[in-house]
């Protein structure tokens, strides 16, 4: 039960098949508890799981200090890449503001690299797409810190076809983050096509729809209070959980059939609906980490393939996938 490594894009970035997006051990989904997940971390390289997913908005700017304390002494068997353009701050740390500006660029990327306490960032992501900035200067100043030895290679999340675009042009995109699961698949007519045309890899983040697709949360009681996913995903407010809980049961039914955890199989569609993506599930447990590495082993045909996407079908999601103010954020 080991994860293979893979060539992300058409860039020389070998990163594991199979990734471990880190927001959750910091904020967001409950309590944190650092020691259990740096537990998680480090069985997670055991694995060969070494893509490692965090931002320096995620607890703003702890999660990169809880990896960076993790992975001292074996920096160099680890893939970090995390993100910046997302603000917010102690004081109003529901407000968020979108920077893209070159100064901000350059100054997100040495505080990350202060906390993370490496001499370079594998991956460095522009978290959202600044509007009020040509995507050319952004992208300009990330390719000036490759130059610098700070960055090894620069990629976008959540961006648009023509961002894409136009942000390749000023310098190779390694990677584009967006999120892709069963319930929600955006991406599939213009993103994945375009990636696969210029060579750009693709990472989904959230391929277990923020933990419904595992089954495991029945209704908004079922999570901690201090877990914000009923405030900043709609699609967890109880009425629409109660409408999603009708396909999620034709999903754990397959999954039966199959012998396996419905997130398993769920996130086994993302990876062979996109070959050559890197997946990023998040979770800080050690258990669900090592059912997510099974799935990477589950084969499904073309007929498994068809049947779980007429269980899920994308019209039969109830509610937004973010909340009015991250919606606004988006770059459509």
């Amino acid at each position: 039960m080991t994860i293979q490594q893979m060539r992300l894009g058409s860039n020389r970035a070998m990163v594991s098949t199979l990734g471990l997006g880190c927001m959750g051990m910091s904020e967001f989904y409950g309590q944190p508890n650092d020691e259990e997940s740096a537990s998680t971390i480090l069985r997670a390289w055991e694995l060969g799981v070494n893509f490692l997913d965090t931002s320096d908005t995620y607890g703003l700017g702890a999660n990169e200090e809880l990896i960076g304390r993790t992975v001292r002494g074996k920096r160099d068997q680890f893939f970090i890449a995390t993100k910046f353009g997302m603000v917010r701050s102690k004081s109003e740390p529901n407000l968020l503001q979108v920077n893209g500006r070159p100064e901000y660029a350059r100054a997100a990327c040495d505080a990350s690299l202060r906390r993370l306490g490496v001499d370079c960032i594998d991956l460095y992501y522009l978290h959202r797409v600044d509007k009020t900035v040509p995507i050319e200067e952004t992208v300009g100043a990330m390719g000036e810190l490759v130059k610098a030895g700070k960055v090894k290679y620069v990629g976008l999340s959540e961006a648009a076809p023509r961002t894409i675009e136009r942000a390749h042009k000023t310098y190779p995109l390694t990677a584009l983050q967006s999120e892709y699961s069963l319930w929600e698949r955006n991406v599939e007519r213009e993103i994945l096509p375009l990636l696969q045309k210029l060579g750009i890899g693709f990472v989904p983040y959230s391929p277990l729809g923020r933990g419904f697709l595992t089954g495991t949360i029945n209704q908004s009681e079922d999570l901690s209070p201090n877990d914000s996913r009923p405030l900043r995903y709609p699609r967890f407010s109880p009425e629409n959980m109660q409408k999603n809980r009708v396909w999620l049961n034709r999903l754990e039914r397959i999954a039966e059939r199959k012998l396996c955890r419905p997130g398993q199989l769920a996130l086994a569609w993302v990876l062979q609906k996109a070959p050559g993506c890197a997946p990023i599930p998040g979770t800080k447990r050690i258990k669900y980490l090592e059912e997510n590495v099974h799935a990477a082993q589950l084969h499904l045909n073309a007929a498994e393939i068809i049947e779980l996407e007429e269980a899920v079908p994308a019209g039969e999601v109830a509610g937004n996938r973010y909340s009015l103010a991250n919606l606004q954020a988006l770059d459509n």
